[in-house]
C-alpha cells in the first residue's frame, strides 16, 4: 500500500530577519549662519562685508608707476600743524616737487622712532628739490604733536584716524592697523614711488627719485 505524504505548509513560515546595517545616515550639514542665534548672526553678517570690502579696496590700491587723480582721494585727515579737513590735493598743490609720505603702526613706539628720526636726519638732503615730506598714521593729533615735539621732527604729520588715505594707498592692515612704508607722489599725480618696508628701507627707496628731479 502506497503511503501519501502531506506536503509542508508555508503559510506559517516568519520571513528570515533582515540584516542590520553598521552604516550612520549621514548627517544634513550645518549652516552656522542660519543656525545661529540673532546678535551671533548679525556678527557673521558684519565681518563677511568687512572682508569683503577690504578685499575690494586692496585690489583697487594703486602701485608705483600709476598716475592718480588727487581730486578725492583718500579723503579728508587733520595735520598736526592744526589743519583740520587736509586732503591730498591740498598737500600738492602746497608742495613745488611734490609730498613723500611715510606711513608707520603708531607714534612712539621703537621701529616707528627709528623711522621718523631717519627721515629727520635725512630731511634737508630729501627736500632739496622740493619734495614736502609727511608722516602718517592712525593715530590721534595730540598723540603725533607730542611724537613731532618729542622727536624735533620738522615735518608735519598726517593724522588719519579713518584710515581712508591709509587705505587708498594700499598700506591698510587688519583691523584697524597701518603697515610701514612710504611713497613718492609728484605734483602731476605720477606715484614714483610705493613699497612697504622696514625704517631703512623706506628712507632709502626715496632717495634715487630725489637725486633724478635734482638732475632734471
Amino acid at each position: 500500500m502506497v503511503e501519501l505524504r502531506k506536503r509542508p505548509s508555508t503559510t506559517n513560515v516568519a520571513p528570515p530577519p533582515a540584516k542590520r546595517s553598521n552604516a550612520k545616515k549621514a548627517e544634513p550639514k550645518v549652516n552656522a549662519s542660519t543656525t545661529a542665534k540673532p546678535e551671533k548672526k548679525a556678527a557673521i553678517v558684519e565681518e563677511s562685508t568687512v572682508k569683503a570690502e577690504e578685499t575690494k579696496a586692496e585690489s583697487k590700491a594703486v602701485k608705483s608707476g600709476d598716475t592718480i587723480k588727487p581730486d578725492g582721494f583718500g579723503g579728508k585727515f587733520s595735520l598736526t600743524d592744526g589743519t583740520e579737513e587736509a586732503t591730498l590735493k591740498t598737500l600738492l598743490e602746497k608742495s613745488k616737487t611734490g609730498v613723500i609720505i611715510f606711513t608707520y603702526p603708531k607714534a612712539s613706539t621703537p621701529g616707528c622712532t627709528k623711522q621718523a628720526c631717519l627721515f629727520r636726519d635725512s630731511y634737508t638732503d630729501l627736500t632739496a628739490s622740493g619734495y614736502d615730506i609727511y608722516g602718517m598714521s592712525r593715530d590721534s593729533v595730540k598723540a603725533n604733536t607730542n611724537f613731532k615735539q618729542k622727536q624735533n621732527l620738522q615735518y608735519t604729520m598726517i593724522c588719519d584716524e579713518s584710515g581712508d588715505l591709509i587705505k587708498a594707498l594700499g598700506f591698510h592692515k587688519a583691523p584697524k592697523s597701518t603697515t610701514r612704508g612710504v611713497t613718492v607722489i609728484g605734483k602731476d599725480g605720477k606715484v614714483h614711488v610705493l613699497m612697504a618696508g622696514g625704517p631703512d628701507a623706506t628712507v632709502d627707496a626715496v632717495r634715487p627719485i630725489v637725486k633724478d628731479v635734482a638732475k632734471a
